[in-house]
């Protein structure tokens, strides 16, 4: 017994061939990978856009703007947030 179906949308043709060469990128095809996005949002029953296992450049310039604050707080010896935060108001 076939229990497959096919699921006809409507997407921007770019869009889709984008999409398309993406996934072949990852060696997944686009239908397998639309696939595993209904079963998430079956099981889940939310929509989660952000599958990407790389850091949004927001997470990326928090995390350099904490490593430069770490820097100047051992450059200046500073043993507490709270003598960063002077030190920083004095830049």
């Amino acid at each position: 017994m076939n229990t497959k179906t096919i699921l006809n949308i409507k997407t921007d043709k770019v869009l889709k061939i984008e999409a398309q060469k993406t996934a072949e990128e990852f060696g997944i095809p686009l239908g397998t990978i639309m696939n595993a996005l209904l079963r998430q949002f079956v099981r889940t029953k939310e929509i989660n856009l952000d599958m990407s296992p790389r850091p949004s450049k927001l997470l990326i310039d928090a995390i350099n703007e904490a490593e430069s604050e770490m820097s100047v707080m051992v450059k200046n010896d500073a043993k507490t947030s709270q003598e960063l935060i002077s030190h920083l108001k004095n830049l």
